[in-house]
């Protein structure tokens, strides 16, 4: 039997309190003046990355500046007061990038970053106290590609992650930039090196990329959320099987084949059957995709409409032409122990028929399962080309904060100054090589509900956050979490008090 949206809109209401959800407040902070800059080859890209590179336990941002040279943002939080200051290495000042993502490529703790670029992308070693240094030794070449998607996971056996770099426009191609879409490319590890990369064609000029255990079987595939305003035509969007020679997922598989100017990929499991649903943004409207776990294969099914997610237009401004989404986060912000959504807007540049005013979302979930907007409410509606973001705890404080990266327009922070709702951080800790976790399975159990999230790296436009898995609890003030690691059994319930974080070696 396929999942019908409204019968999962049931279940959700079922046995909840009908009340609005509460709308947070997030303070706007002052940050050290960035913007992302530049022309064509930075419509796209803007992304933001956060993690922690000195050990102290609040995360660091790092911004694509396009034109501009990059900036590291030091967390220099003090009394509860959020706060950055600019403080980048020589080694992270770099023109050209379009957007970054953390993880540990060498398996000894430090963070590292992937560097995505207009021209060829970096593999930057963490070294600690927030230095950073290229990586020798470990094969990894780039060229002179148009970089807008990123994402990475531990093949079986590996102690190297496998690398997957989105691709955009063929910038070479004498008869771009239409039906000139560049091919998506893989870099798996041999040993403790890269050879040279295959390449996933057709490429479709990916926006996003997310290596995702959609199945829970333990492999990881390849999802890449494509641009139709350059592929024009024949292309969709797509889903690579990681066998020993990746290929597509077909109809016969169960993939329906979808349409649109993919811009970001989020996933989360919002109606707890333990499956992660998949919310994209396009230019024109949000796409909220429920997976269908009784169907075998990797079906989703449109549910756009029935939760309320669309953000089709501007709800603020004046402008009533269509919007433009591109990073998109999943995350409780009112820790009431539903997931909420934020959405990055802006027009591409000055394309006529999508609106100029085009306000950031904050989709609020409430009991019943559907979202409402609530962003004019809770401060964070600004009209700026909005690109990258990160939604995280960046004070430490148990409350999702938030940082935006715009075009050509400042950089955006704003603390949020929630103060009602339990909630659990929950950071793995493995053995070397994959020593963050990538591609297990966290599961909190808390007020009668069961709360999963998939640690991954990528999704998102251009950037992402490398940190503790954050949970809103509601009224629950102990919980039970599990981890199921990848490859390997499920392991044994702890119980926990809330309002803390916790971390599974």
């Amino acid at each position: 039997m396929r999942v019908r949206a409204s019968l999962v809109l049931a279940t959700l209401a079922a046995g909840s309190v009908a009340a609005e959800p509460v709308v947070p407040v997030f303070e706007p902070r002052p940050i050290p003046p960035h913007v992302y800059a530049g022309g064509w080859e930075h419509f796209v890209g803007g992304g933001l990355a956060s993690f922690d590179c000195n050990g102290d336990g609040r995360p660091e941002l790092y911004a694509a500046g396009g034109t501009e040279p990059a900036a590291l943002m030091r967390n220099v939080t003090r009394d509860g007061t959020l706060a950055y200051a600019e403080d980048t290495p020589d080694a992270l000042a770099l023109t050209g990038v379009t957007g970054a993502y953390p993880l540990d490529i060498d398996g000894d703790g430090l963070i590292d970053l992937a560097i995505l670029r207009a021209g060829p992308d970096r593999l930057m070693r963490g070294t600690g106290d927030c230095g950073f240094v290229p990586f020798e030794g470990l094969g990894f070449e780039s060229g002179d590609h148009w970089t807008t998607a990123f994402s990475a996971t531990w093949e079986s056996g590996q102690t190297l992650p496998t690398l997957a770099f989105g691709t955009y426009v063929d910038r070479t191609d004498p008869d771009g930039p239409f039906e000139a879409c560049d091919d998506t490319l893989l870099y798996r590890p041999d040993g403790g090196r890269y050879p040279p990369p295959q390449r996933l064609s057709p490429g479709f000029c990916a926006l996003s990329a997310l290596f995702t255990d959609w199945h829970r079987t333990g492999r990881a595939d390849l999802r890449l959320s494509n641009d139709r305003h350059y592929y024009v035509r024949g292309g969709e969007e797509q889903l690579w099987a990681m066998e020993a020679v990746p290929r597509l997922y077909t109809k016969a598989d169960g993939w329906r084949s979808y349409h649109l100017w993919g811009m970001g990929i989020a996933s989360r499991d919002i109606n707890g059957d333990g499956y992660a649903d998949v919310y994209l943004t396009s230019m024109g409207d949000q796409k909220f995709q429920m997976f269908d776990p009784e169907d075998g294969g990797p079906a989703y099914r449109d549910a756009s409409y029935d939760f309320g997610t669309t953000a089709h237009r501007p709800f603020t401004g004046g402008d009533g032409r269509p919007s433009t989404g591109w990073h998109a986060a999943f995350g409780d912000v009112n820790n009431d122990g539903r997931d909420d959504i934020f959405v990055a807007k802006g027009n591409v540049e000055q394309m006529p028929d999508a609106a100029m005013l085009d306000p950031n979302n904050l989709l609020l979930q409430g009991a019943d399962g559907r979202f409402s907007e609530a962003a004019d409410a809770a401060g964070i509606a600004t009209l700026e080309r909005a690109r990258g973001a990160v939604l995280a705890d960046l004070d430490g404080d148990g409350f999702l904060d938030l940082a935006v990266v715009n075009r050509r327009a400042e950089m955006e922070l704003y603390q949020n100054a929630g103060t009602t709702g339990h909630w659990l951080a929950v950071e793995l800790r493995g053995p070397a090589a994959n020593s963050r976790g990538i591609g297990a399975f966290v599961e909190v159990e808390a007020g009668g509900r069961r709360h999963v999230q998939e640690v991954t790296v990528g999704g998102g436009h251009a950037g992402g956050s490398a940190g503790p898995l954050h949970f809103g609890l509601g009224d629950a003030e102990t919980a039970r979490v599990r981890v199921i690691w990848p490859g390997q059994a499920p392991g044994a319930w702890r119980e926990v008090a809330t309002d803390k974080r916790v971390t599974f070696p």
